[in-house]
């Protein structure tokens, strides 16, 4: 199996989420990530999801996604020609003596601290999962407390912008 990030332009409308992911989930194929937001169109939202699944089926759900009334249109982004990102959140514990060598690794991955208690800082990051799995790997020696990470978002590199082409297209069959 391969790692796959499709975005998905959707009307933004109620329960449109759900019948997204319930296409993903009657195939039993695991979604490794899902973030959701507006656009820079109020009636469009764009569904980020990375899925771990061979492509033939991935194929075979994108041609059902495609059927969905709500759905807009399909972009399968590869890593190459797209940015992608996730934002990660992490309290570890950093009291006098270990503060100093936790506020080192936080600068070298460019990260920041977000709130400083007296045993602890909650750290703020974002960038590739790699990056940020690498980050948690510095940190796990000093003990993680507690982790939340968004989901993956990605937009594809260049000019083009799948909002408006799609925009043309509905306007076009309208």
């Amino acid at each position: 199996m391969t790692r796959h990030t499709l975005s998905v332009l959707v009307e933004n409308k109620p329960g449109v989420l759900t019948r997204v992911a319930g296409l993903f989930a009657r195939r039993a194929f695991n979604i490794h990530s899902l973030a959701v937001g507006p656009t820079e169109h109020d009636e469009i939202s764009r569904i980020t999801v990375v899925v771990d699944v061979d492509a033939l089926p991935l194929e075979q759900v994108t041609k059902q996604l495609n059927k969905l009334i709500n759905v807009i249109k399909i972009v399968e982004l590869e890593d190459a020609a797209s940015v992608q990102r996730e934002l990660l959140l992490v309290k570890v514990k950093a009291d006098v003596t270990q503060r100093t060598s936790v506020l080192e690794v936080v600068q070298l991955f460019r990260a920041h601290v977000v709130d400083v208690v007296p045993d602890s800082v909650v750290i703020e990051a974002t960038g590739s999962p790699g990056k940020l799995d690498a980050l948690l790997a510095a940190l796990e020696p000093f003990g993680i407390r507690e982790i939340v990470q968004s989901g993956t978002v990605a937009i594809g590199r260049g000019s083009r912008s799948i909002t408006d082409r799609a925009l043309e297209r509905v306007s076009r069959s309208a």
